[in-house]
């Protein structure tokens, strides 16, 4: 078992793991791992997994497993020879993203607060890849980080009643894109056209905790052509 993996009892069948304090690659890398090596179980046991940023959610059937039994199982497996506690080499997924003024309502005044051009906002969030930190808030929101600091942006004041689906945005050192319409208060940069999530597909979501995503930019007639909507 990592030396600094922490078990906490979290519900009457439920552990979590706490991996770090905070969020970082190696802690994503570390919750990776864990869930892998705890997947085996699903259906056996494990009813979920639900991975965070630093930490993994461990949902039991308690017909299964009391709380002391589903503690040494993690650890065992944790333990265990074959998985040695190292994360797979993760995914890097690429999305395409349409930046501009009418994908993108905050990008100007994004561009003008962090005293850079609107092209260069464009350069430096497509320059590198963003961990995938966690799912959640909407199936197929994933948390991306981290941003360049240059271009970190606090949410909005007041949130927006309706954000489109494939809105590409930005909050304080994330980034993400929105699978589907919902409020929201993060700052919209563009518009991916990649569905983020498809419950009749397998999988559902093109990314999972542990990946890595790059954007790449696109332009409009593209973007249309990939099936994206303005």
């Amino acid at each position: 078992m990592k030396a600094s993996m922490r078990i906490d009892i979290a519900g009457e069948n439920a552990l979590i793991l706490y991996f770090a304090e905070v969020a970082s690659e190696q802690s994503a890398a570390d919750v990776f791992a864990a869930t892998q090596a705890l997947e085996a179980l699903v259906g056996h046991g494990i009813i979920d997994l639900i991975p965070s940023y630093a930490s993994l959610l461990v949902v039991y059937d308690d017909e299964y497993f009391d709380v002391y039994r589903m503690r040494y199982e993690i650890t065992q497996r944790m333990q265990a020879e074959n998985q040695n506690f190292e994360a797979k080499e993760s995914r890097t997924v690429e999305l395409p993203v349409y930046y501009g003024t009418d994908a993108g309502p905050d990008l100007e005044a994004l561009a003008k607060q962090a005293n850079l051009s609107v092209e260069e906002v464009i350069e430096i969030h497509q320059s590198q890849s963003y961990q995938v930190f966690a799912i959640g808030f909407a199936p197929g929101f994933a948390f991306l980080g981290e941003v360049d600091q240059r271009i970190a942006a606090p949410r909005k004041a007041t949130p927006r009643k309706a954000v489109p689906k494939g809105a590409v945005a930005i909050a304080d050192r994330q980034t993400a894109v929105y699978p589907s319409v919902s409020p929201g208060g993060w700052n919209l940069i563009g518009l991916c056209p990649t569905a983020m999530f498809d419950a009749s597909a397998t999988p559902c979501m093109p990314v999972e905790v542990g990946d890595k995503v790059k954007f790449y930019a696109i332009n409009k007639d593209e973007y249309l052509a990939l099936g994206g909507e303005i």
